[in-house]
């Protein structure tokens, strides 16, 4: 048996910058636990699974450690694939995800994902983020992830944290993010509990900080940058309650995985 997959360099048009991504344009689906020895196998941040549903697709994710609710990356390059390889003729491309409906649209040379807003909201109680990160923080807000505002793009650059302890904290990671130095605002994210030491560049992070520096910043539309050692653009709009998320996306491998 042959599964055919392709390599996608997400939020980025060129190779070895931006987000990898593997996808995988299944006839129907695995069983779960093949599908996350897959993900585990690639040992990228995270595997896509696409199955045609109705009028669109639905899609799963998986990280090498377990299946995710929401990724960004992953469906930006889901959409790449179906657009460049697999021939799709519409503008836009519906999903069905574990978050609800998403979509992604070709519009001026990007794809922008359309995603669910969730609003940051103060920490409910201490939790030991200064002493993890190891930096000095200015303020802390919680969704899935914990969301912590540094100072300056600076700091967001040094911080060097400790990823045992970061693992021990509540959510499934931790985001940095800090105003940046050419663009709107910065930010890098740490997942070491679901497998991902350090994600290169998250979309659904920006479910968050857009609807944040929207507000601190007052203004909608948004220039940003993960501040990775791979980094990665992100062009980001507050739109009610939806987000979208513009970037480019690189094929860099196709090939089969034999079972």
């Amino acid at each position: 048996m042959q599964l055919h997959f392709h390599q996608v360099d997400a939020f980025s048009d060129r190779p070895f910058a931006g987000n990898p991504a593997m996808v995988y344009l299944l006839e129907q689906w695995l069983d779960d636990a093949l599908m996350q020895q897959v993900a585990a196998e690639h040992n990228l941040a995270e595997t896509a699974f696409v199955v045609a549903e109705g009028e669109g697709y639905r899609i799963r994710w998986f990280t090498p450690a377990t299946e995710v609710p929401l990724c960004g990356h992953a469906t930006l390059a889901s959409a790449h694939v179906l657009f460049e390889v697999y021939g799709e003729q519409q503008v836009r491309l519906d999903f069905q995800s574990l978050s609800g409906p998403l979509s992604v649209t070709r519009e001026g040379g990007r794809l922008w994902l359309d995603f669910p807003r969730i609003d940051p909201q103060p920490l409910a109680g201490p939790v030991a983020v200064a002493e993890a990160l190891g930096c000095e923080v200015q303020e802390v807000y919680q969704t899935k992830e914990l969301l912590v505002v540094l100072a300056s793009e600076q700091a967001v650059r040094a911080c060097t944290p400790d990823m045992v302890a970061l693992a021990r904290l509540p959510g499934l990671g931790v985001i940095v993010t800090a105003p940046g130095e050419q663009h709107d605002f910065v930010s890098r994210y740490f997942a070491p509990g679901i497998g991902i030491p350090e994600d290169p560049v998250t979309g659904s992070i920006h479910c968050s900080l857009i609807p944040y520096w929207a507000e601190r910043l007052g203004k909608p539309e948004l220039h940003a940058f993960q501040r990775s050692a791979r980094g990665g653009e992100l062009f980001c709009r507050l739109e009610g309650e939806r987000v979208k998320i513009g970037g480019q996306a690189r094929l860099v491998a196709s090939g089969a995985f034999l079972l």
